[in-house]
């Protein structure tokens, strides 16, 4: 897949001054980096998981390999002792909490994975369209599931519906045998699909011996395999959604409802976590109805949990039906499809360089053609004294970004738009922070001057690595995990107070529990009696002006029309929360801002007064209280090698399995000096 001939090292005696430290951490940091991105260390006699200075090692030896071989394939300049003075640079600030790869990132760069099967694992998101389902009819849900097996998450539209009609599927006699593998799986969902369009004969016997029994470790990409079950309950749903309309022409709920099925599926097959992300006419009042409770409670128990469902909007449309709905119960979102194929930064003018556009990922920061994925990089502008300092850490996230789409991914449709297109996304988190510590008209010059440097970035790198310019570089993630570790604000999105409980839900068999005990953090038992344990976690907002449940709706939404207009040539991801006495806003606030955004979603903002709820507001005293009787938290030695967190960063965005618990959905939809080991500019 990616030929590597040659592996960067770091110098050990840069190491060296790190193997024993810890960097600075968020009030959550240490343990969601445990829990979430540290991977098993390779020989440990204990089967310890990585410290931080391990993942930093292996996040940036791996994108640095990555350059250095891509320069060798083409017989490019290449600097190794640039590259080394570069290399430790990306690591300092990495453990500064300057930038941050995604989670995927962190969790596969370096991996052998990447170079053995492609770069998909470390692309955070994807969008498919079903607008060719006449042709290939399968293509485009077997790469939802493709992908989302990968962890990656999958935004699709309903524009297939009426294109073909489902049949009753002739039986052929034959077995299909299921592969141990994503491709096994995906086959298997291929050959059941097309059977019910005429395409292919099903099977008369599905054979699951090949795979391998639920609890059998995966070792090439982490977690524990489910066992057949999720697959059977898989081919059993889509039987369920296709068997009624034979005859009949697919219509967007059916669409909606197989994407629906496909990621349940993946979900409680071992990545607990990816996304979907539904986009639907406005004009469509069947998909508009498709988590009616009332109408269609048995489906939304069943599957349709599994997408947040959004409407291609379109300038001049009528706000008042959809705003309303969306003020009752937070859907659909927004985005306008015309507005991300004419903009870039809405400062710049409509310049049409991604025309072909056609959707948008789950979170909706990506503006993307059908088959195509993005990677995302995450700074953190609040923790930068100047400007100066931004511009030199926006080089490096740049690189790490840009190094992403050197290598292809397994899937050729989708390097055909990759390779050309280039897209990264450059993001930012603790934006709100960086409002109360810069003000919030320098953090928009920030933006500015920063986005002007990345285009230049850009055109250097692009001609030394002889690629093509990256067609769009900036947007705005939602975050949530990652920001986490050092303790930021995720995204654009406001606090939740300045002093509050953090809570966590850990099963009690984990082996994270015996550490937080002894560091001094309060747990307690599950009132819900799930066999978990709740940890309590202290949290001061450092930077802190104001809770969100002390903004209006319409200073947020101005915000993402802010940075739409000076930083994010992508789209800006936000869910708005607004206030019962705000809902009726809802629609004359799209109307108005139809031209200044891309897309945007909304969430009630509600009291959850019930017991261990993920956020509770507590005073300074209760704080300072808390975080006296605590110490170190001490993980070495754990084995922490769960389920990963695969997808992007935003709680909303995130297909869970049903929670038996309430839950709250915080967020949406996760200078000029040249150390780096490009060559001069004459060398170009």
């Amino acid at each position: 897949m990616f030929v590597v001939r040659e592996r960067f090292k770091l110098d050990e005696r840069f190491l060296e001054q790190y193997k024993h430290r810890q960097p600075e951490w968020g009030p959550l940091g240490y343990i969601t980096y445990k829990r979430t991105y540290a991977r098993v260390v390779a020989d440990d006699p204990h089967g310890r998981t990585e410290e931080y200075w391990e993942t930093l090692r292996r996040v940036v030896e791996g994108c640095y390999t990555i350059q250095w071989n891509h320069c060798q394939s083409l017989k490019l300049p290449w600097k190794r002792e640039k590259a080394q003075r570069s290399a430790q640079e990306m690591f300092r600030l990495m453990w500064n909490f300057r930038f941050l790869p995604p989670g995927r990132g962190l969790w596969m760069m370096g991996t052998d994975y990447i170079y053995e099967r492609g770069s998909a694992p470390l692309n955070n998101c994807a969008f498919v369209s079903t607008d060719e389902i006449d042709n290939d009819f399968a293509e485009p849900f077997c790469f939802l599931m493709d992908l989302s097996m990968l962890g990656t998450g999958v935004a699709f539209d309903t524009k297939g519906a009426g294109l073909v009609t489902i049949s009753k599927p002739q039986i052929g006699g034959y077995t299909h045998v299921v592969e141990d593998s994503k491709e096994g799986w995906t086959d298997l969902v291929r050959a059941i699909l097309n059977a019910y369009v005429g395409r292919g004969k099903r099977p008369v016997e599905v054979d699951y011996s090949r795979i391998r029994p639920q609890g059998a470790p995966i070792k090439t990409f982490g977690g524990i395999a489910p066992g057949p079950g999720p697959l059977k309950e898989c081919i059993a749903n889509i039987d369920k959604i296709l068997a009624p309309r034979d005859g009949h022409p697919i219509s967007s709920s059916d669409i909606t409802d197989l994407m629906n099925v496909i990621g349940k599926c993946v979900v409680s097959g071992g990545v607990r976590r990816t996304a979907e992300l539904a986009l639907g006419d406005p004009d469509d009042e069947e998909y508009l109805q498709l988590k009616d409770e009332k109408k269609h409670k048995e489906e939304l128990m069943a599957w349709r949990w599994a997408s947040n469902n959004s409407i291609i909007a379109k300038e001049g449309m009528n706000y008042m039906g959809a705003g309303t709905q969306t003020a009752s119960n937070g859907e659909p979102g927004y985005f306008w499809l015309e507005n991300a194929r004419a903009y870039g930064r809405l400062k710049d003018g409509a310049t049409f360089v991604d025309a072909k556009v056609a959707g948008t990922n789950p979170c909706a920061e990506q503006s993307l053609e059908s088959y195509e994925i993005c990677n995302l990089v995450e700074t953190f502008p609040s923790r930068h004294e100047t400007l100066e300092e931004y511009l030199r850490t926006l080089k490096f996230a740049y690189l790490y970004a840009k190094t992403v789409t050197l290598i292809p991914t397994h899937n050729e449709r989708t390097n055909a738009i990759m390779l050309r297109n280039r897209r990264i996304g450059l993001s930012q988190s603790g934006i709100v922070e960086s409002f109360a510590r810069h003000g919030r008209r320098e953090h928009f010059r920030w933006c500015d001057e920063g986005y002007k440097y990345i285009c230049k970035l850009d055109r250097l790198y692009s001609q030394w690595l002889c690629v093509p310019e990256s067609i769009k570089k900036t947007s705005i993630k939602p975050s949530g995990t990652v920001s986490l570790l050092p303790g930021v604000t995720p995204g654009i999105h406001y606090p939740h107070s300045q002093f509050y409980w953090r809570t966590i839900r850990l099963d009690k068999t984990s082996p994270l529990i015996e550490p937080i005990r002894n560091a001094g953090y309060r747990l307690e038992e599950s009132v819900y009696g799930d066999n978990t344990l709740v940890a309590y976690f202290p949290v001061k907002e450092k930077f802190f002006l104001r809770s969100k449940k002390d903004v209006s709706v319409w200073e947020q939404v101005e915000n993402v029309a802010q940075m739409q207009y000076y930083w994010a040539d992508n789209q800006v991801s936000a869910t708005i929360t607004f206030k019962q006495d705000e809902a009726q806003d809802i629609p004359y606030i799209l109307e108005l801002y139809e031209t200044r955004l891309k897309s945007i979603s909304f969430l009630p903002l509600k009291e959850h007064n019930y017991p261990q709820a993920p956020y509770q507001e507590i005073n300074q005293d209760i704080y300072v209280y808390a975080v006296s009787k605590l110490k170190p938290v001490n993980f070495q030695h754990v084995n922490t090698d769960e389920a990963q967190d695969l997808y992007c960063d935003g709680d909303k965005c995130e297909i869970i399995i049903t929670e038996k618990l309430p839950e709250q959905q915080e967020v949406p939809f996760d200078a000029d000096a040249d150390e780096t080991a490009l060559p001069d500019e004459e060398e170009v």
